[in-house]
């Protein structure tokens, strides 16, 4: 990369930019379900309103998020969730999983999200604070003559968590 004290596309120094935020939810649970309701921006900001061509704004957006465990069996646990996510100017995006924790081990699952993408999961709850898992996602948009997914590898380790998540057979 270059440097160019000259170049007008940088010569706006926004660091000095005061751009407060505020958020709120609200989020209630159970030994069995989750709802929440957030909205993390109520402030609406507009940075680079000179240079037309390299104006960001944020916006309002509101997430609606919930899940319900049911259990099977006393080995199978099957939890369904949704996120709901809408933006001021942009469409509605909506997520629906279902995942299946097995023998209190292992989890299952998949993802949809409307018109975008759908995923699936693989995890092992190694022991009582550390969770290790892989995933896949793949495009169901013209985005996927441009890729081929991703995959990814995840570690969740709990360090404060270890007497909770024995009391209570949550997996949320």
């Amino acid at each position: 990369m270059t440097y160019n004290p000259n170049d007008p596309n940088f010569q706006n120094d926004i660091s000095a930019q005061f751009t407060p935020n505020i958020g709120a939810g609200i989020y209630w649970h159970n030994s069995k379900s989750y709802l929440g309701l957030s909205i993390p921006n109520f402030l609406e900001t507009t940075r680079y309103d000179d240079n037309i061509q390299s104006t960001m704004r944020t916006t309002m957006s509101y997430y609606l998020i919930g899940g319900h465990v049911f259990e099977l069996n006393p080995m199978l646990k099957f939890k369904p969730a949704f996120l709901l996510k809408a933006t001021n100017g942009a469409p509605l995006q909506a997520d629906v999983t279902a995942n299946f924790l097995i023998s209190n081990k292992f989890t299952v699952g998949a993802a949809y999200r409307l018109d975008a993408a759908w995923s699936g999961l693989l995890g092992f709850q190694a022991t009582d604070g550390l969770f290790i898992g892989y995933s896949y996602d793949a495009e169901t948009t013209k985005l996927a003559n441009y890729n081929n997914g991703s995959h990814e590898i995840f570690v969740r380790f709990e360090l404060f968590n270890k007497y909770r998540r024995i009391n209570t057979g949550r997996f949320f």
